[in-house]
């Protein structure tokens, strides 16, 4: 079915168009045509929807509820405890419910695509439900409810530490062998298929979930496909990778595999300036989560010294919004550098406009996917409620830098994924049905 669309100001890769027209047929952008005269729905200012490139979506089930302080100083691995904790009585209807809410607050937060890092995998027991991707198709059926394009990325997971280590108990739903592992993997592309712009990948946990040999194989089966993995995290991290191997993470995994541009690697923390130029040089995608990095404690990535492809995620969905997400990434780099308006371009002085132009395309390579207001993509679009950002909204960059930087609720008003508008005046049109069967689910869990 065609359509068209008109925005006073689009915002293309090159930059802002004026007087946009934008035509739909069959879901993708067919034509684009500047300077035209209005025809069809009228909007004053469209982005690109944003590709989320990481999510753990049953995360959700517990934002907000680990902030407390426990009897010891806390980090990511206080944290994980707890979060073991939820893992381990979520039903697969439970993360399906959690997941639909989830994917409804990323389109209402700016996201219209996500790369869902799946492990939670097993039953309760660690035991295999009689399809391995039962929980796999529950993500599955919840972005399709939701509406949102999702790359599935069912994450391998086979150790506690380097070397080899034995799991622990409360990772027990999340363990897979070579074997069982390349039968999930067939069952997440089977699945995929099915979905409007879904596909599938795979995700290395981390080095220290997996073995060298592991690895290689892991790497052979993906192909192509996007690869992600975390790494460099956590400053223990670190030291364990020294203590195993004598080499850093990032330094280990460049010197013994070939990361190339449909990697992602995830946080990438605490890197080394040669580290930093080496996923340069290797065309890697960055992943970064602010909010989550922000919220576990575990430090900053030095974003104003890399040349290379950078993309946002979600991460933990503490909290899922897209500007706050990139408020966060500039914020951070102007308290390291004692300086303002840190990543702006030349090319893009607005610093808004600069970190939404950079994470779209970091994004849609990470997903494997095409992204942004160009002919061939998906018609993933983002609007902007111009009558809550004031009179400076008239002007284009403006208006994006109050919306990320200067707005006390998301600036979002409508949203489209595949011409299909899900997002209408701030709120998913199946948003408050999402709401109930999560509330359900956290009443029961808690």
């Amino acid at each position: 079915m065609r359509s068209e669309l008109f925005f006073r100001h689009a915002l293309l890769p090159g930059g802002w168009a004026r007087d946009l027209s934008v035509e739909i047929d069959g879901g993708l952008i067919v034509a684009l045509t500047p300077n035209a005269a209005p025809a069809g729905e009228t909007h004053a200012i469209a982005l690109p929807g944003m590709p989320n490139l990481h999510s753990h979506t049953f995360q959700r089930a517990f934002a907000g509820l680990t902030e407390t302080r426990g009897t010891t100083a806390d980090s990511f691995w206080s944290w994980r405890e707890q979060m073991y904790r939820f893992a381990l009585r979520m039903s697969p209807e439970d993360v399906e419910a959690v997941a639909a809410l989830a994917f409804v607050e990323m389109l209402e937060g700016g996201f219209c695509a996500v790369a869902e890092f799946h492990y939670l995998h097993h039953a309760t027991d660690g035991g295999h439900f009689a399809d391995i991707a039962e929980m796999s198709g529950r993500i599955a059926a919840a972005s399709l409810t939701a509406g949102i394009d999702l790359t599935l990325l069912p994450v391998f997971y086979a150790h506690s530490g380097f070397g080899g280590a034995a799991p622990v108990a409360g990772q027990r739903r999340f363990i897979c062998g070579l074997d069982d592992f390349a039968a999930l993997y067939a069952r997440c592309e089977e699945i995929t298929a099915g979905l409007p712009g879904g596909r599938a990948g795979i995700a290395p946990h981390s080095l220290r979930a997996v073995t060298p040999a592991e690895l290689s194989a892991l790497i052979n089966m993906a192909g192509g496909a996007p690869f992600h993995l975390h790494i460099a995290e956590q400053t223990k991290e670190v030291a364990d990778c020294l203590a195993w191997s004598g080499a850093r993470p990032i330094e280990w995994l460049l010197g013994h595999a070939k990361v190339a541009p449909n990697w992602c690697l995830i946080h990438a923390t605490h890197a080394s300036v040669a580290e930093r130029e080496g996923m340069a040089k290797a065309g890697a995608v960055i992943g970064l989560c602010p909010i989550t990095e922000a919220n576990l404690g575990d430090g900053i990535f030095h974003t104003q010294s890399f040349t290379g492809q950078i993309g946002i995620g979600s991460d933990s969905n503490v909290l899922i919004d897209t500007a706050q997400e990139l408020r966060q990434l500039e914020y951070s780099q102007r308290l390291m550098a004692q300086s303002r308006n840190v990543l702006a371009t030349e090319a893009a002085r607005a610093t808004a406009t600069a970190l939404y132009l950079r994470a779209v395309a970091g994004g849609a390579q990470a997903l494997g996917a095409r992204a942004g207001l160009v002919v061939g993509a998906p018609a993933n679009i983002v609007t902007l409620d111009t009558a809550s950002l004031g009179p400076a909204a008239e002007n284009p960059d403006s208006a994006l830098n109050i919306a990320v930087f200067a707005t006390r609720a998301p600036a979002v008003e409508s949203v489209w994924v595949r011409g299909k508008k899900l997002v209408a005046g701030g709120k998913h049109i199946g948003g408050d049905a999402a709401r109930v069967r999560f509330n359900e689910v956290i009443a029961k869990l808690m």
